[in-house]
């Protein structure tokens, strides 16, 4: 169904599948996905009149992973979109991201306003730059058990998720799902420095209806070279926020679309439920209030793909188009 191919973007080789005809959107997967994550998207954006397109980012499925952490700054990220769109043939795009694709994208729109129609973000809200780096406040805050401080010990969630890849995808994949039998709330992701984050996830016997043996397997084929490329985001989360200083206080001005389940772990995190009842006031161009799914949690474009299709097309149907 989809048309798969590498494309030469800002000094790696990204893999990018590819559907429809009409204007360009790129869709960004976050962690620990890849393009597959948006398979439900292809068809319906295609059959709306829209050129579709889901690389594996940059250190994620067949695209390059370089071995320098510092490859993998919001900057390096944001320059791939750009890349990706000129090398597409394209001036201008719709961006759309999950989970870590979302800060990608937000940043493509608030870095490069003038490429970008609209954007949306899903589970992950619009990038306010707070007052110290992220990293040290979750030290703070967590003691140093927060899963974003526990992914910077060199190698060690590297080695932990490499032991056994797929019980790895499979556990983290339920126990942020809308199944959990937790609430977002008991969801807060700290880990233990000595025993590990997987050891506390629980293992689904059977796996939710939207995320099949076959996805995993698809999955699980994309981390077969492991998970350091991918790790490597997180890696760089305070040098972001150094590098985005210039931006302090910035908002998105393309048309803004947002959307999280209420079962998600992300828009409980501290803060974040006060920051997305705010949005409407700070998102000059939000179209409508945010998007709440019940009952839906992390993997929002999987596990709700009906309602996340008719949001998008709705949203990308009365943003600007094209010249």
């Amino acid at each position: 169904m989809f048309a798969h191919r590498m494309i030469e973007a800002n000094g790696v080789r990204l893999h990018i599948a590819e559907h429809g005809t009409g204007p360009l959107v790129v869709l960004l997967h976050g962690f620990p996905e890849s393009w597959h994550s948006w398979r439900h998207q292809f068809e319906p954006l295609a059959a709306a009149g829209f050129r579709v397109v889901a690389p594996d980012q940059r250190g994620y499925g067949r695209s390059d992973r370089p071995d320098a952490v510092d490859a993998y700054t919001i900057l390096h990220l944001v320059g791939d979109v750009v890349a990706l769109i000129r090398a597409l043939g394209e001036e201008r795009a719709y961006v759309v991201g999950h989970d870590w694709g979302a800060p990608v994208a937000w940043h493509t729109a608030l870095l490069r306003p003038d490429m970008v129609l609209g954007v949306a973000g899903l589970s992950v809200p619009p990038p306010f730059r707070g007052k110290q780096p992220p990293l040290v406040t979750a030290q703070e805050r967590f003691g140093g058990r927060f899963y974003w401080n526990y992914f910077n010990r060199p190698g060690v969630a590297d080695a932990e998720f490499a032991a056994d890849t797929r019980t790895t995808l499979r556990k983290i994949f339920y126990w942020a799902s809308g199944e959990a039998p937790v609430t977002a709330e008991d969801r807060q992701p700290l880990v233990d420095p000595e025993r590990g984050w997987l050891t506390t996830l629980p293992d689904p016997e059977v796996l939710p209806a939207w995320f099949g043996e076959d996805d995993l397997d698809v999955l699980t084929e994309g981390f077969s070279p492991g998970f350091t490329g991918a790790l490597n985001w997180y890696r760089n989360l305070d040098r972001n926020w150094e590098l985005t200083a210039p931006w302090h206080h910035a908002v998105v001005t393309p048309p803004a679309l947002y959307v999280y389940g209420d079962r998600d772990l992300v828009p409980a995190f501290p803060g974040t439920p006060e920051l997305i009842a705010a949005l409407p006031d700070l998102m000059p161009n939000l179209r409508g209030a945010p998007v709440r799914l019940p009952g839906c949690g992390h993997w929002t474009q999987q596990e709700r793909p009906d309602e996340v299709n008719t949001a998008l097309i709705d949203f990308l149907t009365t943003c600007p188009r094209p010249a």
